[in-house]
């Protein structure tokens, strides 16, 4: 289902924990970077190298807002809009995200390029209104940036 250099990391992170049970989440993640969200058919996987039911990772997978059991876009936006960033401006930004992206939150774009989530806190209150680009913060959001963050987004080049 992986390559080797995959399987190899899925040894290699194994052989770090005394219990395979604790490679649970670390696992998921490796198979999501891989495929982009997590198959019936991976979660089966990960079950059988970790020793546990495909139900208990299901259970995990699902549980966690992190992981996706259906495709999502290149690009991951979590805008947060908890009471800072609402203060500040995450309404605004939301909206001219669904504009920009032609989706309304949930959704994901036609090119399938960004997928756009809200997310109830970000812990950065002081950098208010702040977004999540797959793993990266961006802070003190203004529409300009927000504009300038998703240009840079179209344009860079596929690495798969």
């Amino acid at each position: 289902m992986f390559s080797k250099s995959v399987e190899k990391e899925f040894q290699e992170l194994l052989s770090r924990y005394p219990s395979k049970r604790s490679a649970l989440i670390p696992a998921l993640h490796i198979v999501q970077r891989e495929l982009g969200y997590l198959t019936e058919e991976s979660i089966r996987y990960v079950a059988g190298l970790i020793g546990l039911t495909p139900a208990q990772v299901a259970e995990v997978a699902t549980f966690y807002l992190m992981f996706f059991t259906k495709p999502v876009g290149k690009n991951v936006l979590w805008v947060c809009h908890n009471l800072a960033c609402d203060l500040r401006g995450a309404e605004e930004i939301i909206e001219h995200l669904e504009q920009k992206l032609g989706v309304r939150v949930g959704g994901t774009s036609a090119d399938r390029k960004f997928t756009l989530l809200r997310q109830e806190c970000l812990a950065s209150c002081d950098t208010a209104p702040v977004m999540q680009v797959n793993e990266d913060y961006e802070e003190n959001l203004t529409i300009e940036k927000v504009d300038r963050i998703l240009e840079k987004l179209k344009n860079k080049p596929e690495d798969k």
